[in-house]
């Protein structure tokens, strides 16, 4: 058996640094880094990044809705 685990046949995203929104949450920290904490002023990227994660999730649960527990 070799050391290395198996790779699943889509990324995890148990990992920040897996997900496909990877992008924009690092874009909405930076905003925070940028503005002081100043909320008000990263909105948007909060917002595109709350669409992604809501897309990630959707897919998620497509891709387990076609996969059978009995097969």
């Amino acid at each position: 058996m070799g050391s290395k685990a198996a790779t699943p046949p889509y990324p995890s995203a148990a990992r920040i640094a897996d997900s496909m929104c990877y992008a924009q949450y690092t874009a909405s920290l930076k905003c925070l880094e940028e503005f002081s904490s100043d909320k008000s002023k990263c909105q948007e990227h909060f917002d595109v990044y709350k669409e992604c994660k809501k897309k990630e999730r959707e897919a998620r649960l497509e891709r387990n809705r076609s996969r059978s527990f009995f097969s």
